[in-house]
């Protein structure tokens, strides 16, 4: 099966107010917290309210990520991850299917 080579991948996204609002609250509680502090040597993290959409990986694209994004990829202080399905779920947002979150790591 031969691979399908992608030029261009339009990554924008919007979500309504009552979404976003709801996932932001979902990304910045604190037993979700918590439980991401737990997984990073017990530093604390906080949301930086930046959300993107994941996007197929390119020479222009090597980290999967819009390349405005790849220096938060480099940079020890920041984590990304993928928003987990059920806040996707909880939030009402069905399009995009995936986003990731970006966190600042705290000492």
């Amino acid at each position: 099966m031969p691979l399908k080579i992608i030029e261009h991948f339009d990554s924008s996204f919007s979500l309504s107010p009552e979404a976003q609002e709801a996932l932001f609250n979902l990304l910045r509680g604190e037993s979700f917290l918590n439980q991401l502090s737990g997984q990073i040597e017990g530093k604390t993290v906080e949301f930086t309210g930046l959300l993107f959409q994941p996007v197929p990986y390119t020479t222009a694209t090597p980290k999967g990520m819009p390349a405005e994004y790849e220096k938060y990829h480099a940079d020890d202080n920041y984590i990304i991850i993928n928003v987990p399905p059920n806040f996707m779920f909880q939030a009402k947002i069905f399009k995009p299917s995936r986003l990731c979150a970006i966190y600042r790591t705290c000492r």
